[in-house]
């Protein structure tokens, strides 16, 4: 099972970082869900995710596995292609600053980079990618 990229649908800084792994990925390795769609909340009560926690964060889920915060970022980082791949090396540094970083950009996004009315509509040629309501949760 390919791994899921939780996201806030109304977050412009998150549907870009959406957008940006679709064109830099390696090959399509991974699934989107909008944290507000049927499909996220699934997603997010599987996982034992607060709704809280969505807001402020982005999950990579996979096999069973919840990273959150800097290390969904680098665990997406890890499979895009060459050189954004390298942007990976970073797990070197500590989680806590790491975490620092990411927290002061989440807590900041809607004001620096504003937000949606509606979450993120996949184009045709990527709906496929995207689990939405009537596309069943695949299995955490």
């Amino acid at each position: 099972m390919k791994p899921v990229i939780l996201f806030d649908g109304v977050c412009n800084l998150c549907n870009h970082v959406v957008d940006f792994v679709l064109r830099h990925e390696a090959g399509p390795e991974f699934r989107f869900a909008a944290s507000q769609s049927p499909a996220g909340r699934r997603l997010m009560e599987q996982a034992g995710i607060s709704a809280d926690d969505v807001s402020r964060s982005i999950y990579v889920l996979e096999d069973g596995r919840v990273d959150s915060k800097s290390t969904a970022v680098l665990r997406i980082a890890r499979r895009l292609r060459f050189p954004w791949r390298l942007a990976y090396g970073f797990v070197v540094v500590p989680r806590p600053p790491r975490d620092w970083c990411y927290g002061l950009i989440s807590r900041n996004r809607y004001r620096w980079f504003g937000t949606r009315e509606v979450c993120r509509l996949p184009a045709k040629e990527e709906r496929d990618r995207f689990l939405e309501d009537e596309s069943p949760s695949p299995a955490l």
